[in-house]
C-alpha cells in the first residue's frame, strides 16, 4: 500500500464530514486549502470557512489563497510535499494545482456523473423531479466535473426530500465514497472510465434570483419540485399581492392538495391557519413561510397577524 499524503481543498459544512473522514482514517492530511475569511451578517465581521474551523481544530495547517496561481501559494503548496489532493465543494483549480501531486488531483461532486455538472447538483435534482441521484468521485482535468470517473454511489430521492435533507445524506455517502477512493489510490488498483459526452445532459448551472422565483403556472408537481429543490437555501419565493401592496414572499415548505377548481391561478385560499395558491390540477398549501424583516415562521403563525383580503393572490 502506498502511504498517501494528502492536501484537502474545500469550504462549507458538505465538506467537513470528508475531511473529519479522512483524518480519522490511516491517511494522513498535511495541509488544507479554503476560500479566504469574508464578511458576513449585520456587524460585518469576518467569517472563517466551517472546514477552516475543523482544520485550526485538528492542528492541520491551512491556506487561503485568494489566487490560486500566485507564485508564493503555489511555493507554499509545493512545500507541503503532498502526493494526492482532494477537492470537495471548492472551485476550479488551475493546471498548476491540480496537475501537481504525484497522484494526481480527484473531487467529490453529488451527483451522478455526467449528468449534472456545475455548481449546483443538488438543488437541481430535485428541482427537476429525479427519482435517484448520487456521489461521483473524479480525477480533475482542465474543464468542469469532465474527468475521468473513479467510483459512484447512487440514492434514491424522496418525495419528501428538500435540497437540505438532501444535502445531508449525499454528505455522508459522499465521505464514505472518498474513503473508497483513497483506498483505490493507495493500493494502486482505479480503473479510470471516460465520461460520456451526450447531447441529453442534464445541468446544475449556478441558481440565481430569477430561478427561485416560483413558475405558479406550472403543473402543480413542478411547482412542489421547485420549493423543495430551493429548500432551505437558497429558498423559493413569490410576489403576494394584498389589496394593491406587494410583499416579497420566501416559502420553504408546502404540500400538494390534488383537487379541481375554477380559480385564477395564483388565487388564495384561506383560513385562519392555512394558506393555499390555485395552481393547475389543485393547489399549493404553504407550510412555512417568511416575510420581508422576519423570520422563518408556521403559516399558521404569519395568518395571526396577516390581514388578507378577498383579492390576495401571489404572482
Amino acid at each position: 500500500m502506498r502511504k498517501l499524503r494528502i492536501v484537502f481543498m474545500g469550504t462549507p459544512d458538505f465538506a467537513v464530514a470528508t475531511l473529519q473522514a479522512i483524518v480519522d482514517s490511516e491517511h494522513e492530511v498535511v495541509g488544507v486549502i479554503t476560500a479566504a475569511d469574508k464578511p458576513a451578517g449585520r456587524g460585518r465581521k469576518l467569517q472563517e470557512s466551517a472546514v477552516k474551523r475543523f482544520a485550526q481544530a485538528a492542528h492541520i495547517p491551512v491556506l487561503q489563497p485568494t489566487n490560486l496561481k500566485a507564485p508564493d501559494f503555489i511555493e507554499s503548496l509545493a512545500a507541503l510535499e503532498a502526493n494526492l489532493q482532494v477537492v470537495v465543494a471548492f472551485r476550479m483549480l488551475p493546471k498548476v494545482v491540480w496537475d501537481m501531486p504525484q497522484f494526481g488531483t480527484f473531487n467529490l461532486h453529488a451527483s451522478l456523473l455526467p449528468n449534472y455538472r456545475g455548481a449546483a447538483p443538488i438543488n437541481w435534482a430535485i428541482i427537476n423531479g429525479e427519482e435517484e441521484t448520487g456521489v461521483t468521485t473524479f480525477f480533475i482535468d482542465d474543464k468542469i466535473d469532465t474527468g475521468e470517473i473513479i467510483l459512484q454511489k447512487k440514492t434514491t430521492i424522496a418525495n419528501t426530500d428538500t435540497a437540505g435533507t438532501l444535502h445531508d445524506s449525499l454528505m455522508v455517502l459522499g465521505a464514505k465514497l472518498v474513503l473508497e477512493t483513497l483506498a483505490l489510490i493507495a493500493n494502486n488498483t482505479v480503473v479510470r472510465i471516460k465520461q460520456t459526452e451526450e447531447k441529453t445532459l442534464k445541468s446544475a448551472y449556478k441558481i440565481h434570483k430569477d430561478t427561485c422565483r416560483i413558475p405558479w403556472d406550472k403543473p402543480i408537481a413542478v411547482i412542489y419540485n421547485h420549493i423543495r429543490g430551493l429548500s432551505p437555501y437558497p429558498s423559493a419565493w413569490t410576489t403576494l399581492v394584498i389589496n394593491e401592496e406587494r410583499i416579497f414572499l420566501k416559502i420553504y415548505a408546502a404540500t400538494i392538495i390534488l383537487s379541481e377548481h375554477h380559480l385564477d391561478i395564483g388565487t388564495i385560499v384561506h383560513t385562519k391557519k392555512e394558506l393555499h395558491v390555485a395552481v393547475k390540477g389543485g393547489f399549493i398549501n404553504l407550510l412555512e413561510i417568511q416575510l420581508p424583516g422576519k423570520r422563518k415562521m408556521k403559516t399558521s403563525e404569519v395568518l395571526n397577524g396577516l390581514k388578507l383580503s378577498k383579492t390576495t393572490r401571489v404572482f
